[in-house]
């Protein structure tokens, strides 16, 4: 039976998709998490919705942008909005959690506007908003397969700098550390994950596969590096999990792997921590 789900290529795509985003989504949620900066996944969620509209809008208006992959635009506007909202917190540093709604009331604020004029919702809004496991072409897998491996080497070669400012800043500045740049290069990776998430997990939900996993292994786990290596395995059941069911059972996966991350975290809630 599950032999049968791998004889369409698009399925195939969705899967090595979904395990892909099921292992860097939890990983970069470990520091967002810790950084207590879980709402920024929201935030710059819903800057790539603003870019995905304003795509297919373009691609309404203009003829020639009609082959346009609404993926790039809402990378390019997700990268814009971390930059933007790495710019705010530096301009409100007594205040910094003030630029995570700026920049969600904006971004949602295009996105109503870019929707409207393309005369409203339609089924490939709807993929991108709630997950589609039939939505992955082949541009976009290796597409995002480039991104995961980008986000990995990144995260594998700054791992000291990242854990050092997530867990002590004043301690990492006095290092020597070059925190902006390590701060700017951490969001634009929390960006590019996001944009690439929504084709699996959905805009509105992306978020949720990057703090659920997270907030179920520390529960249980001992020390940051078995807090990922957790989370990771929690992504991963949930995404495989979620894609299965909504296959089989015609719903959207967003939803699927979301209310599978959720039983994961009632499951370790339950679980009394030694």
């Amino acid at each position: 039976m599950i032999a049968n789900l791998f004889e369409y290529d698009f399925i195939r795509n969705t899967f090595i998709v979904g395990i892909v985003i099921g292992i860097v989504a939890p990983l970069l949620g470990s520091f967002i998490v810790v950084r207590r900066l879980s709402l920024m996944a929201d935030a710059l969620s819903h800057v790539s919705l603003a870019g995905i509209a304003v795509s297919l809008y373009l691609s309404k208006m203009y003829l020639p942008l009609v082959a346009l992959n609404p993926l790039y635009l809402g990378f390019g506007f997700a990268v814009g909005g971390s930059l933007l909202m790495e710019k705010l917190r530096n301009v409100y540093k007594q205040f910094q959690e003030l630029a995570i709604p700026i920049i969600m009331s904006a971004g949602m604020g295009f996105s109503v506007i870019f929707i409207s004029l393309a005369n409203g919702f339609n089924t490939d809004l709807f993929s991108y908003l709630f997950g589609s496991v039939s939505a992955v072409s082949t541009s976009d897998m290796w597409t995002i397969l480039a991104t995961a491996f980008i986000v990995l080497l990144t995260v594998f070669f700054l791992y000291k700098e990242l854990f050092l400012l997530s867990f002590d800043e004043e301690y990492a500045n006095a290092s020597g550390i070059p925190a902006k740049v390590v701060d700017v290069i951490f969001m634009l990776l929390v960006a590019l994950v996001i944009a690439s998430s929504m084709r699996i997990v959905g805009i509105l939900l992306v978020s949720s596969l990057m703090t659920l996993p997270v907030a179920a292994a520390i529960r249980i786990a001992n020390g940051f590096k078995q807090t990922i290596a957790y989370a990771i395995l929690f992504g991963e059941i949930s995404v495989i999990g979620g894609l299965v069911s909504a296959f089989y059972l015609d719903l959207a996966p967003g939803g699927s792997i979301v209310i599978i991350s959720v039983l994961i975290l009632v499951i370790t809630i339950s679980v009394q921590k030694n």
